[in-house]
């Protein structure tokens, strides 16, 4: 099998033109990301579609396209408009209740919505049908503001070389709130502690973050800045 992408958890094989193999290199939440991703799609979310799982494997529809991550390196005029699409897929996400059988993470003491909780630009596949969001293990039934938080602290702290990409990151985060309804202020604390524990984390990722937690900074105010990192 052909090795096409590696994440922090997990290895993409191509199977053939039409599928690939999703691997998590030491299990995953195989059977619950099947099931939501197949319950986003009955309620026209865009996902791949599912063929197969195991305890490990996932037998996914294969995805013609670049990741948004891709389009901004090569084309970083269309940050802003990237941006807002990327705000526009949270809000199409955020407008669905969240099904009972779905974990609770920043849960709210009613209307939990269904959150991704990874959802930035290498999340994102741009096909020729529109944009699709893959990458479901993270995902939970809570509040929205927790899911755009994740995404600023996600792209805030990731480690990008030169100060064109670091202004660029800018960009994109404010793309997004413009695209976006939902206000990330009250959860961008809890994020960044929920960040904190990921284990996947670089030292740089982690330096950045400790650094934001508890600064009392709301949105916009030093989350993509990384001077002195």
């Amino acid at each position: 099998m052909e090795l096409i992408a590696q994440g922090r958890d997990a290895d993409v094989y191509a199977l053939d033109e039409s599928r690939v193999l999703r691997r998590y290199r030491h299990g995953g939440p195989t059977g619950l990301e099947s099931r939501l991703m197949t319950h986003l799609a009955a309620c026209g979310y865009p996902v791949p579609r599912v063929y197969e799982i195991t305890d490990t494997d996932m037998v996914l529809e294969r995805l013609a396209g670049p990741t948004m991550l891709d389009v901004l390196a090569r084309h970083p005029w269309r940050v802003g408009s990237l941006g807002r699409e990327l705000g526009r897929l949270h809000d199409r996400l955020h407008a669905l209740p969240a099904p009972e059988w779905l974990p609770k993470r920043f849960s709210t003491a009613d209307g939990d919505r269904v959150l991704h909780l990874d959802l930035h630009p290498g999340n994102v596949i741009l096909t020729r049908r529109g944009p699709v969001v893959i990458d479901w293990c993270n995902a939970g039934a809570g509040d929205p503001a927790a899911d755009v938080a994740m995404t600023m602290v996600t792209v805030g702290s990731a480690e990008v070389p030169g100060l064109a990409a670091r202004l660029g990151r800018g960009l994109l985060l404010r793309g997004m709130r413009s695209g976006c309804r939902t206000d990330p202020a009250g959860r961008m604390q809890e994020a960044v502690r929920v960040k904190l524990a990921d284990p996947n984390l670089t030292p740089g990722e982690a330096a950045w973050l400790r650094r934001h937690a508890g600064s009392g900074n709301g949105p916009g105010v030093g989350w993509t800045d990384r001077s002195g990192c």
